[in-house]
């Protein structure tokens, strides 16, 4: 039993060592009016939404650190016997980062409170040498993003490039985008700090663009809690050169909390577009729903929170090509019989079903050799469906104990009548089913020390999913 007891704890010591976190911390130095430093001041913080409250207590530096503290709003309150109590709010944690709160205490009675708010903390971060930016849920349900798509979000950071279509960096790199001039596949995806990463493109597992560059799966956009995008990062990340995506999402809290959109976009409102230049104008159908809902399920203990994103859209892929005119067919046959040659039976029988559609760009230039310009302007008609839908729940066991399990799964069928210009071409079906689950476990031994575990598991239907970490 001691042995087994032995190899669990250098297991859950190992697993800290490798944790990637996306949790914040909130740390400082206390002082006197002297700027003498206070060791041995109680130091307590709590979650404003949560009610979860941690304490520790100053070193004889005066310094203080309370680590692993999940995103979110909290008041720190520290004492001393013999100085007024220092009280400060609305200290906001983003993912991954450090809040500095030092106090400088007043001599008197501890009852009497100094009260100091959180806006007026130096906005400045002196403890972190890391480049890029955090996206908060507040900035991000106000952004309008194309499509709903979280990974547009990214571009909005400094020393991230792309495509102008914003779905590969460069060809044949694979990657969404690049970071300070790092390939575009060198880029590390996190999702509530588990390894989220594609082992064949190292595109996210969740949002891979599929046909036409669509998105296969979407992580549904309202249970993002905060994205941030880093680069120059600390050495408990590594895996990648690129930058570390690290996204946490929702979770619930002692108030209810819920949404329901809806939003609608059709081709009848939109301009045409530039291939369509012949016949009527291509249909094009967005229609994108969704729900979510949070709160507690035992009051400062458990909390649970739940989103659902559909997506249903169709329309007509516009685009211009080539084929044979009558006169290059004339021709060609022409140049075969004087070449005193028979036409071949197999392309004779393909020529016989016509197996294009008629030019129908007027003033298409073409010779028996070919087009000089296209003269057929097509329209592959399209379906992508998805839904996607995310379930966390919270369970605070006490102060330094905490348990995560969340379950992302999405689903996507896509339809391409054909992906060529040939009425007789191929049709392009794809079907996704990707799921990624994730179980956490946090321990604070002390304020210096944390343990942490997490596991992930990635289930898609595409054969080159390799995410998983423990």
């Amino acid at each position: 039993m001691r042995l087994k007891l032995i190899f669990a704890f250098v297991l859950l010591v190992s697993a800290s060592l490798m944790a990637q976190t996306f949790r914040g911390t909130i740390l400082g130095t206390v002082t006197d009016a002297s700027g003498a430093v206070i060791s041995g001041a109680s130091v307590m913080v709590k979650n404003v939404g949560t009610g979860q409250e941690r304490s520790t207590q100053t070193s004889a530096d005066g310094s203080y650190s309370v680590p692993e503290l999940p995103i979110g709003s909290y008041t720190v309150t520290i004492s001393q016997s013999g100085f007024q109590t220092s009280v400060t709010t609305n200290v906001v944690v983003d993912v991954a980062s450090e809040r500095r709160v030092d106090a400088s205490m007043q001599a008197g009675q501890v009852s009497q409170t100094v009260e100091v708010s959180g806006e007026a903390l130096s906005q400045v971060d002196t403890t972190s040498a890391q480049l890029g930016g955090t996206l908060t849920q507040e900035t991000i349900a106000n952004l309008p993003v194309n499509g709903r798509d979280y990974t547009k979000l990214i571009y909005l950071n400094p020393g991230v490039a792309g495509s102008p279509d914003q779905i590969s960096d460069s060809p044949g790199s694979y990657g969404t985008f690049s970071m300070n001039g790092s390939r575009g596949r060198s880029n590390n995806f996190l999702l509530d700090g588990t390894d989220m990463n594609d082992g064949y493109r190292n595109d996210p597992a969740i949002n891979e663009a599929g046909v036409f560059g669509d998105p296969a799966t979407i992580l549904p956009i309202d249970a993002v809690a905060e994205l941030r995008t880093i680069s120059n990062y600390e050495a408990e990340y590594g895996r990648n050169s690129g930058a570390v995506i690290n996204i946490v999402t929702k979770s619930g809290t002692n108030q209810w909390h819920g949404s329901a959109m809806e939003y609608l976009r059709t081709g009848q409102f939109g301009a045409r577009n530039y291939f369509n230049s012949e016949g009527p104008k291509n249909p094009f159908h967005n229609n994108q729903f969704g729900a979510s809902l949070g709160g507690p399920i035992i009051k400062d203990k458990t909390f649970f929170y739940f989103n659902y994103e559909g997506q249903r859209e169709s329309g007509a892929q516009a685009g211009q090509s080539c084929v044979p005119d009558p006169a290059q067919i004339t021709q060609a046959q022409a140049n075969i019989a004087s070449w005193g040659e028979t036409l071949n039976p197999v392309t004779a029988a393909l020529l016989a079903r016509n197996p294009w559609p008629s030019p129908n760009i007027g003033g298409a230039v073409s010779d028996g050799n070919g087009c000089a310009t296209n003269n057929v302007s097509t329209a592959i008609n399209f379906l992508n469906n998805i839904n996607s839908l995310i379930g966390k729940i919270d369970h605070n066991f006490n102060a330094r104990h905490k348990l995560t399990g969340s379950w992302a799964q999405e689903y996507r069928y896509d339809d391409n009548a054909s992906v060529s210009p040939w009425p007789n071409g191929f049709n392009g079906e794809v079907r996704e089913d990707p799921r990624v689950r994730t179980l956490q476990f946090t321990s604070t031994m002390s304020s210096h020390r944390r343990m942490s575990s997490s596991l992930l598991v990635c289930r898609p239907s595409t054969p080159w999913c390799d995410a998983g970490s423990l």
